[in-house]
């Protein structure tokens, strides 16, 4: 009876690391392209913020979008987007989080905003061939805070977008790429 558990342990745990790999070699090529292109748009459907006292209080009073929490934000039908138009990026990107200095009369600088050249600029393949794209930005309506980004593609199309901000909490975003065209 053990070596029979056993074996069908094994034959489970087999078949779960093979179903892993479904990538098609026709989703790597798209990737390939995609990203030697670099013109892309991606459109964030969740927000993953640092988790703080601050947050959980937000997601106890249900200040937070329907089937949200504390570190789980939905964002689907929010605008948002990250675009990468050749040696460009711009994006926008409602920000839920702590802010730690700086800011604003007005608030006008409430989610986070980038738009231009960014500085440090590395593409780079990773494992499970999947691309990070990296560089640091300022902010579009701030001269006083700085983005560090790091843009994670995979060959499904999903991606993961990570912002450390010199003001602000960290956050990262979930969400898929939209259009791969060269036209916008």
């Amino acid at each position: 009876m053990k070596r029979f558990v056993f074996l069908v342990s094994i034959i489970f745990v087999l078949f779960s690391c093979a179903s892993s790999k479904n990538i098609t070699q026709a989703e790597i090529d798209n990737l390939n392209a995609l990203v030697e292109s670099k013109t892309f748009e991606i459109e964030a459907e969740w927000a993953e913020p640092m988790v703080t006292n601050a947050m959980a209080q937000i997601a106890n009073a249900g200040l937070l979008p329907v089937g949200s929490n504390a570190g789980s934000i939905n964002l689907i039908g929010n605008s948002n987007f990250f675009r990468m138009k050749k040696d460009s990026v711009a994006a926008y990107l409602p920000y839920f989080g702590e802010r730690q200095a700086g800011g604003s009369y007005g608030g006008r600088d409430i989610g986070i905003e980038f738009e231009g050249a960014p500085e440090d600029l590395v593409v780079s393949e990773d494992k499970e061939n999947s691309y990070k794209i990296s560089f640091k930005i300022k902010d579009k309506n701030t001269t006083t805070e700085n983005y560090n980004v790091i843009v994670r593609v995979y060959p499904s199309l999903s991606s993961t977008i990570y912002v450390n901000s010199t003001q602000k909490n960290s956050i990262r975003y979930r969400g898929k790429v939209l259009k791969t065209s060269k036209e916008k």
